[in-house]
């Protein structure tokens, strides 16, 4: 079996300001970009709060790896390992490597606002440069702050503006029956509310889901791909946010989507150009509505 020269360097990227969620504060992006055959390039992008490898552990399986590997390496990477699979997938097909972008004009993005009062001044920046859907993070500050300045948010925006609410798994049961009950009563263009309860809360989102108008998306209930398919068995048919980064196999990613024609968002992990281009890629083969992608993220890093 044919064996491609293997080689990989790692990477640290700054926010520009640190990124608050209620997963914490992250103040910096690091990963790993990975060679094979000297012009196949992938990246390894872990999150491992979200589900994947942290970055030691991917480190450790390059560091293992001869310099030579094949595909039969390549496709045996465990599951435990998913951003690993989709760095060495994407390097061994040759996308990600920054020379096809074509398909990006097919796409629209969604650009991702500071959490708090800060998204009531960036959102219009965004929109001059032609953003037109909008992602804020909730369930951060205390939810009589986040309300007051959603009203805000909300009346400010165009009628021709999405907006999208993140709350990465922080809200209470009762929190996110208010914020479903407000998006539900509001003129204003709600896409979804993004992973109000923690994962282990799913058959309270799924009851969610059938008692308010407003859309659920799923997100690090699904992040990654044996996440994605457990999810599906168990009835789950709203909306699922993939983040091809840590997702796992990009193949079997395809597979399981052109299989079950999902409603799927496609979404960053800060990644950079190389693995961003590897996602798109996938966004552009297998988004089946025009939901905007979630990559309107580079306001958030430094050049790199």
């Amino acid at each position: 079996m044919r064996g491609y020269r293997f080689d990989f360097r790692c990477y640290r990227r700054r926010f520009l300001r640190p990124l608050v969620t209620n997963h914490g504060i992250w103040h910096t992006r690091e990963g790993i970009i990975v060679c094979l055959g000297g012009c196949g390039y992938g990246e390894i992008a872990p999150i491992s709060w979200f589900g994947s490898e942290t970055l030691e552990q991917a480190l450790d399986f390059c560091r293992q790896l001869p310099p030579e590997v094949t595909e039969e390496m390549i496709f045996s990477i465990p599951d435990s390992l998913p951003a690993c699979q989709f760095g060495f997938q994407s390097a061994l097909g040759g996308i990600g490597n920054g020379e096809n972008k074509e398909y990006t004009q097919f796409l629209t993005y969604s650009g991702l606002l500071q959490s708090g009062e800060g998204a009531l001044s960036q959102w219009e920046r965004l929109w001059k440069q032609g953003y037109r859907t909008f992602k804020w993070k909730i369930g951060v500050d205390a939810i009589s702050n986040e309300l007051e300045i959603f009203e805000l948010l909300t009346r400010s925006l165009p009628p021709a503006a999405k907006l999208r609410l993140d709350a990465n798994g922080g809200l209470s049961y009762e929190e996110a029956k208010v914020w479903l009950g407000i998006c539900d009563d509001i003129s204003a263009n709600i896409e979804f509310l993004e992973q109000p309860l923690p994962v282990s809360q799913f058959s309270a989102m799924l009851e969610l889901s059938a008692n308010f108008q407003t859309a659920i998306a799923l997100d690090e209930s699904v992040a990654t791909l044996q996440q994605l398919e457990n999810c599906f068995q168990q009835g789950w048919r709203g909306i699922f946010v993939i983040k091809p980064g840590i997702a796992g196999s990009p193949s079997r990613l395809r597979q399981f989507c052109q299989k079950h024609q999902i409603d799927a968002v496609f979404s960053s992990v800060f990644e950079t150009e190389i693995g961003r281009q590897a996602a798109l890629q996938l966004a552009a083969e297998l988004s089946l509505t025009n939901r905007a992608v979630g990559f309107g993220i580079n306001h958030f890093l430094e050049p790199g």
